[in-house]
């Protein structure tokens, strides 16, 4: 067991902890939508996604934040899991990422999906 995010106490008055895929699962959220130099002794973390939302939308744009977070999730997260699709969707002020993995330690294959407003 892992320590749940955000970090919070349980109904039992413990640190709250999350099974293995729930905490990849976390972390993948943490990446995503962390802003580089958020991260005090991080400053590199995180992939930036969350200042894209309010650009004009474009084929590039989409591209392009797809690019973005794939490269973000491979360099934070690549031992844990493999990334093999991601797709990003935004309307008006809302973003809706969809990501496709594999867990390395088990070898299943996730999807997991994060909408931010």
């Amino acid at each position: 067991m892992e320590v749940a995010h955000p970090f919070h106490i349980d109904w039992r008055g413990r640190v709250a902890t999350a099974s293995m895929d729930d905490h990849i699962r976390q972390m993948i959220e943490q990446v995503i939508f962390t802003t580089p130099g958020e991260r005090v002794n991080r400053p590199t973390f995180g992939s930036g996604l969350q200042q894209l939302v309010f650009a004009p939308n474009s084929d590039e744009l989409a591209t392009a934040t797809q690019v973005l977070v794939q490269g973000a999730l491979q360099q934070w997260l690549g031992s844990l899991i493999q990334v093999e699709a991601v797709q990003v969707q935004s309307s008006e002020a809302t973003l809706l990422v969809t990501v496709q993995y594999l867990v390395r330690r088990t070898q299943q294959r996730q999807v997991a999906r994060f909408e931010r407003g």
